[in-house]
């Protein structure tokens, strides 16, 4: 059994709770995933985490969409008019749709994703409502996915006595989730 996945087992479910919360702000989803404890595998973790998701409400959802913020500040060289054009797009969703836009970017390089990004926006602002529910709560799965992941590797690699803190209390804030580790590959924007 992965390392990490023996730590989130056995973490007090307070702090198990905590973590889960950095991954997706939806006190139901975490609330399962801690109750289902202990997971055989990381894998077996990421299957319930999946099934928590799509068994949320559709308020649960909202509300967990609308935990979300956008992203941090952009990499150095961006040119202005790829900003210019990222802040129209994402000021158009957010009018059409009433939350900031999501998107996975995990199978993608970071030199893709302000692309990606554009392209996502762009396609998604032509999407009804009902439609780009359905979407955005798929991405915010996919996000939560990642960030899950990303803590259960974090934490299984670190030292045996030391106590881990969960994404979001050291090199990752919930003000700018994006701003994590520089191999960080979502970008919920």
């Amino acid at each position: 059994m992965h390392r990490g996945i023996q730590v989130f087992n056995r973490t007090p479910a307070d702090t198990a709770r905590s973590w889960l919360l950095d991954c997706c702000v939806s006190h139901i989803w975490a609330e399962r995933l801690v109750a289902h404890r202990p997971f055989p595998d990381t894998d077996a973790l990421l299957a319930a985490a999946d099934e928590a998701s799509y068994d949320l409400l559709p308020a649960q959802r909202a509300a967990a969409l609308a935990a979300e913020r956008p992203h941090g500040p952009h990499p150095a060289g961006v040119p202005a008019a790829a900003l210019t054009a990222l802040g129209a797009a994402h000021a158009a969703y957010e009018s059409r749709f009433g939350r900031v836009f999501v998107i996975c970017l995990d199978d993608h390089r970071p030199d893709e994703h302000l692309d990606q990004t554009l392209a996502g926006l762009r396609g998604r602002l032509g999407n009804d409502p009902d439609e780009e529910r359905v979407v955005a709560a798929d991405e915010l799965r996919r996000v939560a996915r990642g960030r899950l992941a990303r803590l259960v590797a974090r934490i299984g690699a670190e030292e045996p006595d030391e106590t881990p803190q969960g994404p979001g209390k050291a090199e990752n804030s919930r003000e700018f989730p994006d701003s994590g580790p520089t191999d960080s590959p979502y970008v919920p924007v």
